[in-house]
């Protein structure tokens, strides 16, 4: 009977989980998907060391509280994730608008962050909006595939500049523009070495190969002289407060913006909807149809990502495409999410570990991310010279003008113009002959 009665209560706890997350249904159960939880977390994790490393590169913002708002932001998104859409997907602040926002928003056009943060709030109320609407189907229909690949490889461009420039391997150049660093400066010196480390790790499939990278990175730093030790390992978790409800919305009085604004929320569009026919192919919750089963829901909790992202103080908040690994591990429902949630939570008390982490050793993780992302590239079909000037165009203008949003905003312009001269603008949809036109607005005005 003891036994009995002491079995009864992991009975009871799993039966409710069982009913919340419907997990016999979806053909799994809780340590499936537990670890399949953990699987995702580890390979997404090294967003916790870079997002802050990148925000706070020339914005001014305070390192610790973007620790945070990334942890909470990722926490909060990826629970409602779970819980509503019952989805086995996580989010996070996305590489690339991260880097769109420090480097072009408060770089380029010299935005304070508070404004820039403002911009990012304005782009997740239009996803949402876009998403009850149903506009955004629309929208995905009408920029054609080849676009949509381009702007992921750019964005892959853009993040492996960055990278690049931030680990010294290359510098500013009056002669060239550009040139190569040098190369016996500690902090490069370790970024060629990370960047070795990381790459074989991920070219031999290890789970959570980029977080791995960074961290043995980073231990080799310290007798460089380059990584400075924490003072110590298990801390309470910083203030959010310099960066928390800090939106500044005098950026909208400035109608250059809103090119700004479209650029952040196609962006995220495209990646959202990447990830998500992906990951719910393999998950089995897409029917024989192609419709995702609760995918609406889980857009919406997607678009509501990005705006309390930006009320706690970070980019734009995204499905992270290494949701798959979770998937492959056995996820099926949103208890991999709930999962996902609580360990970034947990890992807000190791702040001082991940605070310690120098550039140089995220500098290879963007690098590597951006290969990743550039791969799409590889989707265009190049032999149709109406499909591969715009889409070329889109991708390469993304790093050579230092700005996802131009490099948007010239790719749909060639894309209108090409097709209008070729005699093909009937193949091009309606949509796009006004995003066009609106772009061409952005430049002339």
């Amino acid at each position: 009977m003891a036994a009995r009665e002491a079995i009864r209560p992991s009975q009871t706890s799993e039966g409710l989980l069982d009913r919340v997350f419907k997990l016999t249904e979806n053909g799994t159960d809780v340590k499936r998907e537990i670890l399949a939880g953990l699987t995702t977390f580890v390979t997404m994790s090294y967003i916790i060391a870079v997002n802050p490393d990148i925000l706070s590169t020339g914005t001014g913002m305070e390192k610790s509280a973007i620790f945070m708002a990334t942890i909470l932001a990722a926490a909060l998104s990826t629970l409602a994730m779970g819980l509503v859409a019952n989805w086995p997907v996580a989010l996070a602040p996305g590489m690339g608008l991260n880097a769109f926002f420090a480097f072009t928003l408060c770089g380029s056009l010299g935005l304070p962050w508070q404004q820039a943060l403002a911009a990012v709030f304005v782009s997740g109320v239009l996803a949402l909006v876009v998403t009850l609407t149903g506009l955004r189907e629309l929208m995905i229909k009408a920029i054609p595939l080849s676009l949509r690949h381009a702007v992921s490889a750019g964005i892959g461009f853009f993040i492996m500049l960055i990278g690049l420039i931030n680990a010294g391997i290359v510098e500013a150049s009056e002669a060239t523009t550009i040139a190569l660093g040098d190369f016996s400066r500690p902090g490069t010196m370790l970024a060629l070495i990370g960047l070795i480390i990381t790459g074989v790790l991920v070219a031999r499939r290890v789970t959570g190969g980029i977080l791995l990278g960074i961290l043995i990175t980073t231990l080799i730093g310290i007798p460089m002289g380059v990584t400075q030790l924490p003072s110590s390992l298990v801390s309470a978790p910083p203030s959010l407060a310099p960066t928390f409800l800090q939106l500044d919305f005098d950026v909208l009085g400035n109608p250059a913006m809103f090119a700004v604004i479209f650029a952040m929320f196609f962006t995220d569009l495209f990646d959202t909807i990447g990830t998500f026919v992906g990951v719910s192919s393999k998950a089995g919750l897409m029917d024989e149809k192609g419709n995702m089963k609760g995918g609406n829901r889980a857009l919406v909790m997607d678009s509501l990502g990005t705006i309390i992202g930006s009320l706690l103080g970070t980019s734009n908040t995204t499905t992270y495409v290494e949701s798959a690994a979770g998937v492959s591990a056995g996820g099926r429902t949103g208890l991999t999410a709930v999962t996902v949630a609580v360990l970034f939570l947990l890992s807000s008390f190791f702040s001082d570990i991940f605070l310690a982490i120098p550039g140089a050793a995220t500098a290879p993780a963007l690098i590597i991310v951006g290969i990743m992302m550039a791969s799409s590239i590889t989707q265009i079909d190049l032999d149709d010279f109406a499909i591969a000037l715009p889409a070329i165009i889109t991708a390469l203008m993304m790093p050579f003008a230092y700005s996802i949003a131009e490099g948007l905003a010239l790719g749909f312009i060639a894309y209108a113009v090409i097709y209008l001269l070729t005699g093909r603008a009937r193949e091009v949809h309606w949509m796009m002959w006004v995003l066009a036109g609106f772009f061409i607005l952005h430049f002339v005005l």
